[in-house]
């Protein structure tokens, strides 16, 4: 049995969305464990989630209908790019030539900058200093993101994710090239900054390091929830750029049978597991940097962009 296309499509943001918070829960245990702590459950966001869509909302009296409208658009847009993207098939479903890689690029930094607006909106010192420092990240963020995304369509002279991978399936030469070598190198800079794992970041409530803490400070209760289900989902929707379209593009359903997608689940299960045993040596091995070095990651991985684009010309 051939499971239909819309099924299929439903099916892969249905994996994103529910694999979130494990994927948290997974990354925050192991943290715990290199420091010799016991850490908490891998199910631990999962009952923070329900708590949080059972408690009460409670709200500023500055905030606006920025506030509110917020967390919807901040979780609408971390559903609305599983479409466009290989997440559990590498071939394309009716709804994934609704973008290309630039339109699901540009639909994550939406909702990234309306949680910098709400941090702005309650005038919320704390918010303020969150925000601020979140577009100060993404000043160098976003051009390296462009970078790569401009680096792969000219290896693969195409914009949609599912032609890179059929690309990189196809030809090891490619793969191995060091076009391709700098755009891993690249994009894994930018997975540390977007999932809050660069070494000035804290998911504590220091005020020191707090950046994405500080912009919700001001939420409680189902709109909180919303926000942090959407930035678990944001890191699902990297991590599976990156190991599907990047890094490990193997392992895919590609006709779409349910022992297929079944595999293909398994797939990309250990596929996130190994990025984030990864990101997570490379997060503890480094020194907490102080803030104004912020730079000197982000730059590395712009540089490893450029590298990449004047590879790709000389293939």
């Amino acid at each position: 049995m051939i499971l239909s296309n819309i099924p299929l499509q439903i099916l892969q943001v249905l994996c994103v969305l529910l694999l979130a918070p494990l994927l948290q829960g997974f990354i925050l245990k192991v943290e715990e464990r290199v420091q010799r702590s016991r850490g908490p459950s891998l199910f631990q966001q999962y009952r923070d989630l329900w708590k949080l869509f059972h408690k009460e909302s409670v709200a500023p009296e500055s905030a606006s209908w920025i506030y509110f409208t917020a967390p919807i658009v901040a979780f609408t847009a971390m559903l609305t790019v599983p479409i466009l993207i290989p997440v559990l098939t590498d071939r394309p479903l009716p709804l994934s030539d609704m973008g290309d890689m630039l339109g699901g690029g540009m639909i994550l930094t939406m909702g990234s900058f309306a949680i910098i607006l709400a941090g702005l909106d309650t005038g919320n010192v704390y918010g303020g200093i969150g925000s601020s420092r979140a577009v100060m990240l993404a000043i160098l963020a976003e051009p390296t993101l462009i970078l790569v995304l401009v680096g792969i369509s000219l290896l693969a002279k195409a914009m949609l994710p599912f032609v890179v991978n059929h690309l990189l399936l196809g030809s090891l030469s490619i793969y191995w090239s060091p076009a391709h070598l700098f755009l891993i190198l690249a994009f894994l800079s930018l997975l540390l900054v977007e999932t809050d794992r660069l070494p000035v970041h804290s998911s504590t409530h220091l005020e020191i390091y707090m950046i994405d803490e500080a912009r919700i400070l001001e939420y409680s209760g189902p709109l909180l929830a919303l926000l942090k289900w959407a930035s678990m989902m944001k890191q699902v929707i990297l991590y599976t750029i990156f190991c599907n379209v990047f890094l490990l593009p193997w392992g895919m359903s590609q006709v779409g049978t349910p022992l297929g997608e079944l595999g293909s689940l398994a797939s990309l299960t250990i596929k996130f597991l190994l990025v984030a045993l990864t990101v997570v040596v490379v997060e503890t091995v480094q020194s907490r940097l102080r803030f104004y070095r912020y730079q000197e990651p982000l730059a590395a991985g712009f540089l490893f962009a450029v590298l990449a684009i004047v590879s790709s010309q000389l293939l």
